[in-house]
Parts: structure tokens; C-alpha cells; sequence
């Protein structure tokens, strides 16, 4: 492993534990707030940062965000989210033990099926193309148009299949990867600078489904969706259109993906409290178009 190398992944770490420290920090605040409405943008934005918790996570996420930028110049894509996906293990922690109680059966698997597939992502690293190239900016622009597409069915139909939040967690993560495979194309300069305003898209549509989501649901069915497909779609998209391939040991890279599939699924099921957050949130509204 070259001195680079180490020094990227080491930058994905702290990438990491700043931003799901900042998304844990923003849930706490913005789940205690007056029901925030894409009606009034305005005074939704004042809500949030006027709140002085808020306002912290959100900087610190900002934080992560520019150590994450750094990390992709230094490491692969599919190596930086390897190494960023364990992230959802600290927000775990800090749910834990935030809520007193622990984490509920569902959420303990969810994070348990995450946390192994984040080992064996480690143990499939070796044989990773150092590098990686570069894709095409036809095949990044419809990596991202599918990426906003499927947001959008995970917001809004899906979502009401869900538990409270996670439509929105699910959309919010596929558009902050969306955003992340931007940016990556975006780093190689020239031409793939067109990509910059498409990455600030992408992350202003996660912001919003994000925030929005922390109103509906637990932190992990939000921050916790969100921070597991923002890792799990850009090594996909790191294998299939920058060509950094799957290691030396595919079948682990395989099995890994199926277990961050399988953590997700467990952290998106309703649950009776589900139900009743739900409606506890309606009247809240009542009436606000969200």
C-alpha cells in the first residue's frame, strides 16, 4: 500500500466519523422542531439553522464532506467507501446510548448484517486497482439520472411502505452517492468539471430528503439508510464505471454487497411505533404539504 494510498483511507475514516456524527447531531435537533415544509423553504432554512445543535452537526458534516473530497484524490472510490461505511457503526453507538435503551431487535440485526458486510469489504480489498480510471461523462450523467429517478420512487411511493423515514433515508442516500460519483468524476478536472453543478444538486436534494426524514423517523432509519447506500451504490459505481474492478476475492466484494443489502432491508421495516410516529406526525402538520 503506498504512502498515498494510507493516507486517503485514513482521510475516509475521519471522513466518516464526521458525518455521522453531524447526521446524529441534525436528527436530535431537527426531529424536536416544528414539522419542516418544502411550502415554506424559507422559514424551514431558519428553523434549522437557527438552531445552535443544528447548526454544529450540519459544519461538521461540511467537515466530513471536504475530508471525503480529499480522500478521492488520494484513493479510489470503491477503497474511500470500503473504508467510510463503518461509519454506520459509530451512529449505532451514538443511538445506543443517546437513547438509553439500546437499539431495537430490527435495528441491532440491521446494524449486525452492516458491520459484516463493512469486514468483508476490508477482507476484498486486496487485489483493488490502485487507481482506478476514469469513466465516461455519458455513462456518469445517467448513473446520476437513474440515481434522482429511484430517489424520487423511494420518497415518495416506497416510502409509505417503509418505516417512518427510511423512503426518505433511501432517497436521501441515493442522492448523496449520486453526488459522490460526481465528485469523483469531477476531481479528474477538464471536461468532468461540468459535473460540479450536478454534485451540489445531488447533495442539496439529499439535504432536503434528509432533513425532512429526521422528522419522520429514528436516527438509523434515516442517517443509518442514508450513510450505508451513500458507501454500498458508489463501489458499485466504482466497479462497474471507473473500472477499479473487485479485488482479488470477488466472492467476498459479492457477499459484502448482499449483507449491506440485507442491513438495509432490516433497518427500512415498519414497526408499530412506525405507525404511531406516523400519525403523531400528521396531526403535528396538520395540513402542511411536506
Amino acid at each position: 500500500m503506498t504512502l498515498g494510498l494510507a493516507a486517503g483511507l485514513v482521510l475516509a475514516l475521519a471522513s466518516a466519523a464526521a458525518l455521522n456524527w453531524g447526521f446524529f447531531a441534525q436528527h436530535a435537533a431537527a426531529a424536536a422542531m416544528p414539522p419542516l415544509s418544502l411550502r415554506r423553504p424559507l422559514a424551514s432554512l431558519r428553523l434549522l439553522f437557527a438552531h445552535w445543535g443544528w447548526l454544529v452537526g450540519f459544519l461538521a458534516g461540511i467537515g466530513g464532506w471536504v475530508l471525503y473530497v480529499a480522500a478521492l484524490a488520494l484513493a479510489p472510490l470503491s477503497l474511500v467507501q470500503a473504508t467510510s461505511a463503518g461509519g454506520i457503526g459509530l451512529l449505532a453507538l451514538l443511538v445506543s446510548r443517546a437513547e438509553g435503551g439500546g437499539l431495537a431487535p430490527g435495528e441491532r440485526r440491521g446494524v449486525a448484517g452492516s458491520v459484516l458486510g463493512l469486514a468483508l469489504l476490508a477482507a476484498s480489498l486486496p487485489g483493488s486497482a490502485a487507481h482506478g480510471g476514469s469513466a465516461s461523462l455519458g455513462a456518469v450523467g445517467a448513473w446520476v439520472a437513474v440515481s434522482v429517478a429511484a430517489a424520487g420512487l423511494a420518497a415518495g411511493p416506497l416510502g409509505r411502505v417503509l418505516a417512518g423515514g427510511a423512503g426518505l433515508g433511501i432517497a436521501a442516500g441515493t442522492c448523496y452517492s449520486a453526488g459522490d460519483v460526481s465528485t469523483k468524476a469531477a476531481v479528474h478536472g477538464g471536461t468532468s468539471l461540468v459535473f460540479v453543478p450536478v454534485l451540489l444538486a445531488c447533495h442539496g436534494l439529499g439535504f432536503v430528503a434528509l432533513q425532512l426524514g429526521f422528522q419522520r423517523g429514528r436516527a438509523l432509519a434515516t442517517a443509518g439508510l442514508a450513510s450505508l447506500l451513500t458507501n454500498a451504490l458508489p463501489i458499485v459505481a466504482g466497479t462497474t464505471l471507473y473500472g477499479e474492478g473487485l479485488g482479488s476475492l470477488p466472492a467476498l466484494r459479492l457477499a459484502a454487497f448482499a449483507c449491506t443489502v440485507l442491513g438495509a432491508t432490516l433497518l427500512a421495516r415498519p414497526s408499530t411505533e412506525d405507525r404511531g410516529r406516523s400519525r403523531r406526525i400528521a396531526r403535528r402538520a396538520q395540513g402542511s404539504t411536506i
